[in-house]
């Protein structure tokens, strides 16, 4: 047949009635509600006037509003309160043409022998029957869409029990020489961990309490596999990682997240830092440790462990490295044998490369990251004062004496308190005692020391730097901390 003359059947006519009704059925289709899960938010707070109005300001800035915001005011002695209750009601937020309702409580708990735990657990009896529970500390602020996309990374995966945000520190608003060298430092240090942890599949070892998000069944398993009342326990130095590790054991990841940003409050006095960096050490090393202090018990094969191995293992080699190049080398001068070798420039050439590296994977460098870690001493210094830390928290840990280190931070934070000072004091009379020693020893002896003690230095800084350059040329696959 001729295509020009092929019949084409007409198309069946469209009832008008039926079409009305499907287009009807479709506007009440599209008009049902659509699931979203709930978040409630817990804002722990101790002595949070200078910053409460910021976090709360952030939270209600979000893309995404928690459901629910309860401020927990706990054994503070400043106007947290009152600043905080302003706040106190309903919100309605409009975004994106979508209208989104908050309701702010602030809660007075008074005096609280469990600290930031209570305070916690507290917030926690309140918004159990929420989905997901965000855990926002009192000086911690947020990119405006952190909540969206927490949420969006743990609804995506029932597998996983806790995502934490990515953490650095706001240095905009930091003046002084100290507390800008301090904060630089952490901010680098931050990187570095948060990096670590992205490279491991996003795996986070420690879900850290300033900006977390986590799912309330895997709270709930918690508490029944652990026989505990709450999920955060009173005696544990680091509560979060503690609960990290619980979650982890109840089957569920604990993850980072790969977009979501949090500023956190840094410490700006080497007294406050001492304190925070102590506390955390000390805790870490109960869980590490093989055995049980107290009611915490130690887990040294927990994969969540892992990284914090790695951690305490590198500041030893740092610590041997360091103080022993600097004995041979004082050593040396002492009796004329020291000869410069340029190989000694490879480590410090390797670590300031690897500082660098590490201040361009931060997603809001400046020029104090840059200069940090180009600069080679700011970041040497910045290593002495954890050192001193990590030394001080080892030291505690030895001595089993049971300290607040809770109250100590506080204490410290407060500007009360010279602990800080101790590892220099032992510095300075760990040299005149090896000085004294040194001078007494007859030459051959002197030349016995420095013919055995630099070759062991010397193989233990081969091996550091190696592990310095595969860190350093290890692929980001695109990560941003």
């Amino acid at each position: 047949m001729n295509e020009r003359n092929r019949y084409v059947k007409p198309a069946p006519a469209i009832d008008p009635v039926l079409a009305a009704y499907a287009n009807e059925f479709n506007e009440m289709v599209e008009g049902l509600p659509t699931f979203r899960p709930t978040i409630g938010c817990i804002i722990p707070a101790y002595n949070e006037a200078d910053s409460i109005a910021g976090v709360l300001d952030s939270l209600l800035a979000q893309t995404r509003l928690p459901d629910v915001i309860h401020v927990v005011v706990n054994n503070t002695t400043d106007n947290t309160i009152e600043i905080a209750s302003k706040y106190a009601g309903p919100h309605e937020v409009v975004t994106d043409g979508i209208m989104q309702f908050t309701e702010i409580f602030v809660h007075d708990i008074g005096e609280n022998p469990d600290k930031k735990v209570g305070a916690l657990n507290y917030g926690y009896s309140l918004i159990e029957g929420c989905d997901y529970l965000l855990g926002v500390d009192g000086d911690t602020t947020a990119s405006t869409n952190a909540v969206e996309q927490l949420e969006a990374e743990i609804a995506s995966d029932s597998r996983v029990g806790g995502i934490s945000a990515i953490y650095s520190i706001d240095d905009t608003v930091i003046h002084g020489v100290i507390a800008s060298f301090l904060i630089s430092g952490q901010r680098a240090q931050f990187a570095a961990f948060n990096m670590q942890n992205m490279l491991r599949g996003r795996n986070m070892a420690v879900l850290g309490g300033q900006f977390s998000i986590f799912a309330t069944k895997a709270l709930r398993e918690v508490m029944v596999d652990s026989h505990q009342a709450t999920p955060w326990v009173k005696d544990s130095e680091v509560e979060d990682s503690l609960l990290s590790l619980q979650i982890k054991s109840a089957g569920y990841l604990t993850k980072i997240s790969a977009q979501a940003r949090a500023n956190v409050g840094g410490m700006t006095t080497l007294r406050g830092l001492d304190a925070q960096q102590v506390k955390w050490n000390f805790g870490a090393i109960e869980l590490m440790w093989p055995g049980q202090r107290g009611d915490t018990k130690g887990q040294p094969f927990h994969p969540n462990l892992r990284l914090r191995w790695i951690e305490n293992f590198s500041m030893v080699i740092n610590v041997v490295t360091r103080v022993l190049f600097f004995i041979l080398l004082a050593a040396s001068l002492s009796i004329g044998a020291f000869v410069f070798s340029p190989v000694w420039l490879i480590p410090p050439a390797v670590a300031l490369l690897l500082n660098f590296r590490t201040a361009m994977s931060m997603k809001n460098r400046n020029g104090k990251d840059i200069f940090f870690a180009l600069g080679f001493f700011p970041a040497e210094i910045y290593m002495w004062v954890r050192i001193g830390h990590f030394l001080r928290a080892w030291t505690k840990f030895a001595s089993n004496k049971q300290v607040d280190n809770w109250a100590e931070q506080a204490k410290a934070e407060r500007g009360s308190g010279n602990a800080y000072l101790v590892p220099l004091l032992v510095a300075v009379g760990f040299s005149a005692a090896l000085v004294f020693i040194w001078l007494q020893l007859p030459v051959v002896i002197q030349s016995t020391v420095l013919w055995i003690g630099w070759p062991i230095l010397g193989v233990t800084t081969v091996l550091q730097t190696l592990t310095m350059f595969f860190t350093l040329v290890k692929r980001h696959h695109g990560y941003k901390v």
